[in-house]
């Protein structure tokens, strides 16, 4: 049980060094405009694929995945199989119109759509706050774990991370985002692969042992778990596939910092591939982190527990006290960075979409290029700035309750968005009024179930789907009533439903 020790340190140094080489390398053609939102054209669609990955697993999800099936079951592994919804969905019905209108950010599609730059500019400021919570966490929480592991000071962790993201995603725009999203991402498959393999070889009974642990101590399911359940508001197996499967979909159709990787290309056969690459990374690495949980119960109750045993940190831990130094240092710096490219993706989509969402539609004259890129560049300093003070924050004070509360909300910011965006691809009778009512119902109506209703009374998987039903049934009958009071005649614009018009 070394932990972590000194030449872990310069690998995890070296490490970051060569990842901000990355990125200002892929920074060295100056972008202007809608280049330095949407890339230059250059960059493969394997690498936009791993990118997204990266985006969706975050190194949260990296600790509490092998985390949840150490303390628990897999019941979580079949949130993952909701990718088998989403995926289909999405390029069925999304990226098709995607491609076709060439979309600028996923909130340009909502005036193009409803022809009202204030559901645009409304979607793309729940996104930014959505998404400045959301990069705090990710920095304060794996900088946290990485502090105990490694005895650096957490403040450091996080200005360092900060720094670096502010640095490349400032100079380069989404193309360095990109690229540095795919290093970090690369090298978690590969560490993570690696590490599940040390580890059944270090156990006792290898593979064996894990299944003798999913069948006689119920480590894949527990013995009262409801594959089905008649009250699809309670927890069961089907509605956690169904749910996750929604809640996923609402990422890939309305959340920028997804949407974006989509407008680098109008072909649509590479979307395509972007998506089912994404969908077979994310389930096998998820299948990867459970088997790695259920590896860690077996191996120590063969073995003594590490420090720092608590069960989000226990990968961690393992990581820090059982691999070879070396790997070690590589598997923790990849952790970190990842972290930090989730941030810098953070920082160019909310650049981008304060930029083309709201800054250009607010301004009285039309922005030229250039002036679009130093919003943009200047956006993401001062966003970078702010969640470095708020993660430090976090990390310095007590405030557990307000980052789960915040958390809690932040959740139900893309279930609520994602409802206006399915009532305008699937109806055309859908216009600006309903919509908005629509958006109204369905955030009155998540709020209430979220704060108000106990949490055993309906089960957090079923939120997106009664967002999108609520969007629905009151967004569909406001729109009609509309038309024939105003007599408005009107159909949507070619290419903004599913429909061929």
């Amino acid at each position: 049980m070394e932990g972590f020790t000194r030449i872990d340190l310069i690998i995890l140094v070296v490490y970051l060094a060569a990842v901000l080489f990355a990125g200002l390398h892929f920074a060295k053609k100056e972008m202007k405009g809608k280049e330095y939102f949407k890339g230059d054209g250059t960059v493969p669609w394997w690498v936009t694929s791993v990118s997204i990955f990266a985006t969706l697993l975050s190194p949260i999800s990296f600790l509490s995945l092998a985390g949840n099936s150490y303390a628990g079951t897999w019941i979580m592994w079949f949130a993952q199989l909701g990718m088998l919804l989403a995926i289909p969905l999405t390029i069925r019905f999304f990226l098709p119109i995607y491609s076709k209108l060439n979309i600028d950010t996923a909130y340009h599609y909502l005036e193009l759509r409803f022809h009202s730059k204030g559901l645009r500019i409304l979607g793309a400021v729940m996104f930014i706050i959505y998404q400045i919570g959301r990069m705090s966490i990710i920095m304060y929480l794996p900088c946290m774990v990485l502090g105990s592991l490694t005895g650096i000071n957490v403040n450091l962790l996080i200005i360092i991370m900060g720094i670096i993201a502010i640095i490349y995603s400032y100079t380069g725009g989404l193309k360095s985002v990109l690229w540095t999203d795919f290093i970090p991402g690369s090298v978690l498959l590969i560490g993570v692969t690696f590490a599940l393999l040390f580890l059944l070889a270090h156990i006792d009974g290898g593979i064996g042992a894990v299944f003798t642990a999913f069948s006689v101590e119920h480590k894949f399911l527990a013995v009262d778990q409801p594959i089905f359940n008649i009250n699809i508001l309670k927890d069961s197996v089907f509605l956690m596939i169904v749910g996750a499967g929604f809640n996923t979909m609402s990422s890939y159709v309305s959340s920028q910092d997804i949407v974006q990787r989509f407008t680098t290309t109008t072909d649509t056969k590479k979307l395509n591939k972007m998506m089912l690459t994404n969908g077979a990374l994310s389930i096998f690495i998820a299948t990867v982190f459970y088997l790695i949980g259920t590896g860690l119960y077996v191996f120590y109750q063969q073995n003594a527990l590490p420090p720092a045993a608590a069960q989000d940190q226990i990968f961690a831990s393992y990581i820090a006290y059982e691999l070879p130094v070396g790997v070690t240092g590589i598997l923790l710096a990849a952790i970190y960075a990842a972290a930090q490219s989730t941030l810098s993706t953070g920082l160019n989509s909310i650049a981008a979409s304060w930029t083309m969402d709201i800054q250009a539609l607010l301004s009285k004259k039309e922005l030229s290029m250039e002036k679009q890129t130093k919003i943009g560049q200047i956006v993401s300093l001062l966003v970078g700035i702010f969640a470095i003070i708020v993660a430090m924050v976090l990390a310095n004070g007590n405030v557990t309750s307000a980052y789960e509360w915040f958390n809690g909300f932040m959740g139900l910011v893309l279930g609520i968005l994602v409802g206006t965006f399915i009532l305008g691809a699937f109806t055309k009778v859908a216009n600006t009024f309903g919509a908005t009512m629509a958006f109204i119902a369905a955030s009155a109506v998540m709020v209430y179930i979220k704060y108000f209703v106990p949490a055993d009374a309906v089960s957090i998987w079923s939120y997106s789907i009664i967002s999108i039903i609520v969007s629905l049934v009151v967004g569909i009958p406001a729109s009609m009533i509309w038309k024939r009071v105003k007599g408005d005649k009107s159909l949507p614009e070619p290419n903004t439903t599913i429909y061929k018009n």
